[in-house]
């Protein structure tokens, strides 16, 4: 009996596994299992679906099975039977129809979304399959490493093929030709200078031969010296010395300054590009890794360029000047001395590599190390608030322990590496030091020839030991400027149109026609379909999960619809520069965000250049002027960082001034009083009548007695619109939104008479307590 079951073999203990085993006829091929997690009520329930060559198994709950004949009788394909996917809210759905009627449903969870599109994809094509006899098949390739569908005609994953064919790192450090470009003319000179320095500092060598034959070797047999003639080498020796010096300061000096331009134009080109990019970019990143890559990166990148490159090619230039000289003066001892290159050589290339994962590996370590500094400082006040300083050391101390370890075996490698190479050159010299004493001693060279050769040998063997060394940061700053380039090549889900349409007069009126959007694999909103007027204001109201902030995110063009369209006085908003069209939109959030600065320049935010008279006339608007007017610094008051010296009813009226000084024309109100008290909602509720007046509105309240003024509430279900009115007509309905207010207004019931029973409660027990007391006091 042949059974094929695709399962991890972690899973082969599993008791549903285990019993699908039993349920199989002999030859019967199981082609993809799928782990059934939810039941009907989405209460976590184990459930198994099986498609086998022959039918579709499904196991319950209970352990109680079902099957359905792919095949009809005469073993041809069931065309009756169709299997459906659907997705929402983080819930996956498969259903089973035949002509008339859905035979069965199952929920799960959208971990198991691959596994259920696959089971979907092979359920489709077993008709194809059975009736062909082969090549349906092969179109439903997965790829083994991913489990995602290959294209037609394809042996290779995109997907994976574009992690396995990226370039080695090192090559990256080419794409900063890109920055360097405008200060070409600066490098040509630095490497000018750097040619200069370089030949000024091999004359002082050449200089030891006549030292050595013309002066101290005849002056120690006792001949007459010609003093001019010492005056003049060692002159040369000094002017060598000065000339080297002054033209290595220029050059170092001047590359300094244009490897600092160089970091700064690549941080602000970086900060810039990741403004532009759309909001589910940030949604897959942590705060402390981009923070890393922008600042440590970028200081990493530009420490290599002002110091490291400008060494390295300082160094080549040493050993190809340096070679040529030696080859000059005597080609067999040039020779000796270049034995060690191979081996050298050899040594850089093997290690290279090694260096580079490594240094990767480690700036994603140190992300997690910055990850927890950026999640803990924000958030101090919980911390303290919950006593859990200990908890964030301790996981302070394992991120900083990982990073320790990672770094101890990247310095195994690089430990060895070093003192290696420094012996190689050791044994080098030795060899060069025998080899010319007995050329010295056949006569061949004087003994000024062979001081030379160890002097340039010595600088020789410096620069090949400084090159070995130099492969450590260059390997640092590839890894950098790779997680950099990562930023810079991210294309934007919200891009910019090539020819964007003017905005003139704005007048409001929104249009949704067919609007489809997915998060990934869910489905979120679909066939959606609204209309709102200039000047009009619309409630959204719904369950959560049911689509309301999805569509005001599409609204302001944070992301881009999947279908359909949305248009603003007829334009669809894809062809507005997104700029241009966000400003016509003022934002008012659940938790308001204020940057760390003042009053006036929070409100000011959307209109830096508001003078103060208009920045006063919004704080009035927004109810807000008064408790301005009692900080000690008025408007010029701190706020600390993200407002922290506020009440959150103060911060949220900061945030309705804000939006009312730009005077948007479309206003979105986002849950604008759902975290305040009663009479702190009375004052913000005051300021946002001032701010709806004549502007086209959308509000999103779970309070659905805040949205009474509304003009019409769009009452929404699992990304649909599936009632649309005014208060009153919709209750007279007794719909969807009477069902929820229905539901809120018996909560609200229920939580005033558990307060009323607990402030009986209370109040008895103080009686019974004074009563107690007063007889104690009397007896």
């Amino acid at each position: 009996m042949q059974h094929n079951h695709p399962v991890d073999d972690s899973s082969h203990t599993d008791p549903a596994l285990t019993a699908l085993r039993s349920q199989l006829a002999t030859e019967e091929n199981v082609l993809a299992t799928l782990v059934v997690d939810l039941d009907p009520q989405l209460r976590f329930a184990q459930g198994l679906l099986a498609l086998t060559d022959r039918r579709l198994l499904a196991c319950g709950p209970q352990g109680d099975w079902q099957a359905w004949s792919v095949l009809d009788a005469a073993g041809t394909p069931g065309q009756a039977l169709q299997l459906r996917h659907f997705d929402h809210a983080g819930v996956g759905t498969l259903e089973l129809h035949d002509a008339h009627s859905r035979l069965a449903s199952w929920r799960f969870t959208l971990g198991g979304n691959v596994q259920a599109l696959r089971l979907v994809r092979l359920f489709a094509q077993q008709g194809a399959v059975t009736a062909d006899g082969a090549g349906a098949a092969d179109e439903a390739a997965l790829c083994p490493e991913c489990d995602l569908p290959l294209p037609p005609d394809s042996e290779e994953c995109p997907a994976c093929a574009r992690e396995l064919h990226t370039p080695p790192s090192t090559w990256v450090l080419l794409r900063l030709w890109r920055f360097a470009h405008p200060y070409r003319h600066q490098l040509l000179a630095g490497f000018l200078l750097t040619l200069a320095s370089t030949a000024a500092t091999l004359v002082p060598p050449y200089l030891t031969i006549p030292l050595m034959d013309d002066i101290l070797i005849p002056f120690q047999n006792g001949q007459q010296i010609e003093t001019w003639k010492v005056a003049a080498i060692l002159g040369g020796l000094l002017g060598a010395a000065v000339l080297g010096w002054a033209l290595n300061w220029a050059r170092t000096y001047l590359l300094a300054l244009v490897s600092e331009r160089i970091g700064a134009d690549l941080r602000t080109a970086t900060f810039d590009h990741l403004l532009e990019l759309s909001l589910d970019y940030f949604g897959g990143k942590r705060t402390g890794d981009l923070m890393s890559r922008i600042g440590s990166e970028t200081d990493r990148i530009c420490v290599f360029l002002s110091l490291h490159a400008l060494d390295f090619a300082t160094d080549v230039l040493m050993i190809l000047m340096t070679a040529v000289i030696l080859f000059s003066i005597n080609p067999w001892l040039a020779l000796v001395t270049l034995l060690p290159l191979p081996f050298i050589g050899w040594m850089i290339h093997v290690v290279r590599d090694k260096l580079r994962t490594g240094f990767e590996k480690i700036d994603r370590v140190w992300s997690d190390v910055t990850n927890v500094l950026a999640d803990t400082i924000p958030g101090i006040r919980v911390v303290k608030a919950f006593a859990q300083e200990k908890r964030e050391a301790q996981r302070f101390r394992e991120v900083n322990q990982h990073n320790l370890a990672v770094n101890d075996k990247l310095n195994k490698t690089w430990s060895l590496f070093t003192p290696t190479v420094s012996l190689l050159t050791e044994i080098g010299l030795l060899v060069v030091w025998a080899f010319g004493i007995w050329l010295v001693s056949k006569q061949q060279i004087t003994v000024g020839v062979l001081t030379a050769f160890i002097a340039y040998i010595g600088r020789f063997y410096t620069r090949l030991d400084s090159m070995s060394r130099i492969v450590s940061v260059t390997q640092k700053a590839a890894a950098g400027a790779k997680r950099i380039f990562d930023i810079l090549d991210h294309v934007s889900n919200v891009p910019e149109t090539a020819n964007p349409v003017k905005i003139g007069a704005l007048q409001g009126r929104i249009e949704m026609k067919g609007l489809g959007f997915r998060y990934g694999n869910r489905s979120v909103i679909r066939g959606l379909d609204l209309q709102i007027e200039p000047g009009e204001m619309i409630g959204l109201v719904g369950h959560s999960g049911s689509g309301k902030s999805t569509l005001v995110n599409l609204i302001c063009r944070f992301y881009d619809v999947s279908d359909g369209a949305i248009s603003v006085d007829g334009t669809d908003i894809r062809r507005f520069g997104v700029a241009d069209y966000r400003r016509h939109i003022g934002l008012v959030l659940q938790e308001p965000f204020l940057f760390f600065g003042t009053i006036a320049e929070n409100i000011a935010y959307g209109k830096p250049g508001a003078t103060r008279a208009e920045i006063v006339a919004a704080a009035r608007a927004a109810h807000a002027h008064e408790f301005i007017l009692r900080l000690a610094q008025g408007y010029d008051s701190l706020v600390g960082e993200r407002g922290q010296g506020l009440s959150g009813g103060e911060r949220q009226r900061i945030s309705i001034a804000r939006a009312l000084l730009i005077n948007p024309r479309i206003l979105i109100l986002d849950e604008a009083t759902s975290s305040v008290d009663t009479e702190t909602e009375k004052e913000i509720q005051r300021a946002l009548d001032n701010l709806v007046q004549g502007r086209t509105t959308i509000a999103i309240a779970h309070r659905l007695s805040t949205l009474r003024k509304a003009d019409r509430l769009v009452v929404m279900d699992r990304g649909q619109v599936v009632e649309v009115g005014p208060h009153d007509e919709l209750m007279a309905r007794q719909g969807a939104y009477w069902r929820l207010y229905e539901a809120q207004a018996r909560q609200v019931d229920t939580e005033e008479g558990d307060i009323d029973a607990e402030d009986s409660r209370i109040a008895l027990a103080t009686s019974q307590l004074a009563h107690t007391a007063q007889h104690a006091g009397n007896p």
